[in-house]
């Protein structure tokens, strides 16, 4: 069974390189479906795996830059991305992953960096998940009542009340169909950057649903302007780890060969489900992450691989039959124009 198992040479520990491959496919699926680097599934994942935590968090960033890179030339094409907003938010984001990354080297320093990090996860995952099911809640009960707005029924509307906020320059943003002040996106991708560089994600997991929540964007634009900012704070990430010393390039390579097959199959699959239908896959992906992180803090490490692993296997077979479905059906109604104009 030795053949199962990588050595790292700069982490100096033994991986299940197979865990390697499917961390990555599965993450290439999910991240290109919810717009995000899936760092909030992998630094855990590898944690689990075996690799200090300061080397999942450097190791995942790294893996992100790639990944991303693949899914947002995808979104690009069918239109999702918003470069204009992605970069302006590209200025909070660096800045913010910077003092998180500081954080961290200090909790290394005195030994505290695992425990810390793992339970500053649940409580960003619970904060998430329950704003994501609140969201859905009011929705639906709009819906009932027959409070449509133009953008169809909405749970919660805090960008309304933020994009009044009147502070010189004020911006259009076209692809969004929004205009806020320029502040408002910096002042987000600050506070999402400090997490990315604290948690070692790449901000995705707060950054689309403040995308979504605090500045308004459609969901699938903020899936893809999400991968896009994801995408440049990695690289900025891949960078000061990497000058840290805390960086396994040889676990970054093994998980994009799976992540650059994953991420077209999630990618794709944005096309024929938006809305809701993402935003309630996200947060039971959250709930998963969630369960399987507080496992692994009490040493319940079989469980914890079992939660996260099974429930990001669930997700992707999820992904993937939408993607088939809606390919299906989109292939009937192109037979069925040509019938006709036969």
């Amino acid at each position: 069974m030795e053949w199962y198992y990588m050595y790292m040479p700069i982490a100096g520990v033994d991986i299940f390189w197979p865990g390697l491959v499917l961390i990555g496919f599965s993450v290439g699926v999910i991240g290109g479906f919810f717009g995000l680097g899936g760092a909030w599934m992998v630094t855990p994942g590898l944690n689990i795996l075996g690799f200090p935590m300061a080397f999942a968090i450097g190791t995942d960033i790294a893996h992100i830059a790639g990944k991303s890179m693949i899914s947002t030339m995808r979104h690009s094409k069918f239109g999702n991305v918003d470069y204009k907003l992605g970069l302006i938010m590209v200025v909070g984001t660096v800045i913010g992953i910077e003092c998180g990354a500081q954080v961290v080297m200090w909790l290394e320093s005195v030994g505290r960096v695992g425990p810390v990090v793992r339970w500053a996860y649940v409580v960003v995952l619970v904060l998430i998940a329950t704003m994501v099911f609140t969201d859905y809640y009011k929705a639906t009960q709009k819906k009932k009542l027959g409070i449509v707005g133009e953008h169809g029924a909405e749970g919660i509307t805090w960008y309304r009340t933020l994009q009044k906020i009147n502070i010189p320059p004020m911006m259009h943003f076209k692809v969004s169909g929004i205009t806020c002040s320029m502040w408002l996106p910096i002042f987000v991708s600050f506070l999402t950057g400090v997490l990315a560089g604290f948690l070692g994600i790449g901000g995705g997991l707060l950054r689309m649903p403040a995308l979504v929540y605090l500045i308004g964007c459609p969901t699938h634009i903020a899936v893809g302007t999400d991968l896009f900012e994801v995408m440049i704070s990695g690289l900025y990430g891949t960078f000061t780890y990497g000058a840290k010393g805390r960086i396994e390039i040889w676990a970054v390579f093994v998980m994009l060969i799976g992540a650059s097959i994953g991420a077209q199959i999630g990618t794709v699959a944005t096309k024929y489900a938006k809305g809701y239908g993402i935003r309630l896959a996200f947060g039971a992906a959250v709930v998963a992450c969630m369960i399987s992180v507080i496992l692994k803090q009490y040493k319940f490490d079989i469980p914890a691989a079992v939660v996260i692993l099974g429930a990001v296997g669930a997700i992707c077979i999820y992904i993937t039959s939408i993607m088939l479905k809606g390919a299906r059906e989109e292939l009937r109604e192109k037979r069925a124009r040509e019938k006709l104009a036969a």
